[in-house]
């Protein structure tokens, strides 16, 4: 599958659309995607929700781990936050390292407009023996 293929066939996550996620660059083995900070993204304390900023950089995991043209679905994720983010344009990437027949991994960096790092991901994935060609229309 080429990367426009990718990117439309990602436009079914419908979590991600829900949260406001916007996919803006896919490639072989790697991902771009910003989310924008507003309200409904922020926790009890007024920081954006680890879980927002979880499913920015999980997105792009999927889309680069998928990229491929291989079903690929994490098995592996660990996340680190390393500054808390209020409003504003968050953007996730993501780069594979290292890619087998079966399993691939993949570092995803999220970070604010200014560049600042606000969470570093590592996930790995079980890649299937199904093409991602058979899911669409599903």
């Amino acid at each position: 599958m080429n990367p426009s293929q990718i990117r439309d066939f990602f436009r079914n996550d419908r979590f991600a659309a829900h949260v406001g996620i916007e996919l803006l660059e896919v490639g072989p083995g790697r991902a771009r995607a910003q989310l924008l900070i507003d309200d409904r993204h922020l926790n009890a304390v007024g920081v954006a929700h680890g879980a927002a900023i979880f499913s920015l950089a999980d997105l792009v995991f999927a889309v680069a781990s998928n990229s491929h043209g291989t079903v690929a679905l994490g098995v592996n994720v660990s996340v680190s936050f390393m500054k808390a983010a209020r409003r504003g344009l968050l953007i996730a990437e993501a780069e594979e390292v290292s890619i087998n027949p079966k399993l691939a991994t993949y570092v995803i960096r999220v970070s604010d407009e200014a560049g600042q790092a606000v969470a570093l991901m590592q996930g790995t994935v079980y890649r299937k023996q199904e093409a991602l060609d058979d899911y669409i229309g599903r």
